[in-house]
Protein backbone atom coordinates (compact mmCIF):
# COMPACT_ATOMS: atom_id res chain seq x y z
CA UNK A 1 0.00 0.00 0.00
CA UNK A 2 1.35 3.34 -1.23
CA UNK A 3 1.34 6.13 2.34
CA UNK A 4 -1.23 8.94 0.81
CA UNK A 5 0.31 11.36 3.39
CA UNK A 6 3.54 11.38 1.99
CA UNK A 7 5.49 10.97 -1.34
CA UNK A 8 7.86 7.84 -1.18
CA UNK A 9 11.24 8.02 -1.17
CA UNK A 10 13.39 8.42 -4.77
CA UNK A 11 15.38 5.56 -5.53
CA UNK A 12 18.23 8.02 -5.83
CA UNK A 13 18.36 9.01 -2.38
CA UNK A 14 18.23 4.57 -1.21
CA UNK A 15 20.55 4.22 -3.31
CA UNK A 16 22.97 7.23 -1.83
CA UNK A 17 21.77 6.94 2.11
CA UNK A 18 21.64 2.86 2.05
CA UNK A 19 24.52 1.81 -0.44
CA UNK A 20 26.75 4.29 -1.41
CA UNK A 21 27.49 6.70 1.64
CA UNK A 22 27.62 3.31 3.46
CA UNK A 23 30.10 1.46 1.37
CA UNK A 24 32.29 5.04 1.17
CA UNK A 25 31.71 4.67 -2.66
CA UNK A 26 31.54 8.07 -4.72
CA UNK A 27 28.83 8.31 -7.36
CA UNK A 28 32.07 8.50 -10.40
CA UNK A 29 33.11 5.24 -8.92
CA UNK A 30 30.34 3.56 -8.85
CA UNK A 31 29.21 4.77 -12.56
CA UNK A 32 32.51 3.59 -13.51
CA UNK A 33 31.84 0.14 -11.97
CA UNK A 34 28.52 -0.14 -13.96
CA UNK A 35 30.27 1.14 -17.33
CA UNK A 36 27.22 4.15 -17.31
CA UNK A 37 27.86 7.81 -17.53
CA UNK A 38 28.29 10.43 -14.21
CA UNK A 39 25.10 12.50 -14.99
CA UNK A 40 23.34 9.14 -15.17
CA UNK A 41 24.22 8.03 -11.27
CA UNK A 42 23.96 12.09 -10.31
CA UNK A 43 20.69 12.79 -11.96
CA UNK A 44 19.19 9.37 -9.92
CA UNK A 45 20.83 10.97 -6.70
CA UNK A 46 19.46 14.23 -7.32
CA UNK A 47 15.60 12.88 -7.98
CA UNK A 48 15.56 14.61 -11.49
CA UNK A 49 15.19 10.97 -13.25
CA UNK A 50 13.81 7.73 -12.72
CA UNK A 51 14.86 4.43 -12.56
CA UNK A 52 14.54 2.50 -15.91
CA UNK A 53 14.54 -1.25 -16.21
CA UNK A 54 18.06 -1.41 -17.68
CA UNK A 55 19.37 0.53 -14.64
CA UNK A 56 17.45 -1.72 -12.30
CA UNK A 57 19.54 -4.12 -13.37
CA UNK A 58 22.78 -2.52 -13.27
CA UNK A 59 22.06 -1.32 -9.55
CA UNK A 60 20.79 -4.78 -8.38
CA UNK A 61 23.99 -6.67 -9.77
CA UNK A 62 26.74 -4.19 -8.62
CA UNK A 63 24.87 -3.88 -4.98
CA UNK A 64 23.14 -7.70 -4.37
CA UNK A 65 19.90 -6.97 -4.47
CA UNK A 66 16.98 -7.04 -7.07
CA UNK A 67 15.56 -5.25 -10.40
CA UNK A 68 12.12 -5.02 -8.38
CA UNK A 69 13.67 -3.72 -5.69
CA UNK A 70 14.58 -0.60 -7.52
CA UNK A 71 11.98 -0.87 -9.65
CA UNK A 72 9.40 -0.92 -7.28
CA UNK A 73 10.87 1.94 -5.76
CA UNK A 74 10.34 4.32 -8.85
CA UNK A 75 6.97 2.47 -9.43
CA UNK A 76 5.36 3.60 -5.98
CA UNK A 77 7.22 7.45 -6.41
CA UNK A 78 5.67 7.58 -9.57
CA UNK A 79 2.16 6.36 -8.62
CA UNK A 80 2.03 8.69 -5.46
CA UNK A 81 3.10 11.75 -7.63
CA UNK A 82 0.12 10.48 -10.27
CA UNK A 83 -2.37 10.17 -7.54
CA UNK A 84 -5.68 11.92 -8.65
CA UNK A 85 -6.36 15.09 -6.41
CA UNK A 86 -9.41 13.88 -3.81
CA UNK A 87 -12.79 15.06 -5.48
CA UNK A 88 -16.34 15.02 -4.44
CA UNK A 89 -18.70 12.62 -4.46
CA UNK A 90 -20.81 13.89 -6.88
CA UNK A 91 -17.94 13.69 -9.34
CA UNK A 92 -15.94 10.60 -8.03
CA UNK A 93 -15.07 7.82 -10.48
CA UNK A 94 -17.10 4.66 -10.45
CA UNK A 95 -16.00 1.28 -10.96
CA UNK A 96 -17.28 -0.11 -14.30
CA UNK A 97 -20.13 -2.80 -13.64
CA UNK A 98 -19.81 -6.51 -14.29
CA UNK A 99 -21.06 -7.79 -17.54
CA UNK A 100 -22.03 -5.47 -20.55
CA UNK A 101 -20.62 -1.96 -21.34
CA UNK A 102 -22.61 1.09 -22.18
CA UNK A 103 -21.47 0.95 -25.85
CA UNK A 104 -22.58 -2.74 -26.00
CA UNK A 105 -26.20 -2.30 -24.20
CA UNK A 106 -26.66 0.73 -27.31
CA UNK A 107 -26.20 -1.67 -29.59
CA UNK A 108 -28.11 -4.77 -29.60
Amino acid sequence: MIPESRIPTHPGEMLVEEFLKPKRISQAAFARKLGIPLNRVNEIVKGKRGVTADTAWKFSLALGTTPEFWMMLQSNRDLALARPKRIGPRRAARPMAAGRSAAAKSHP
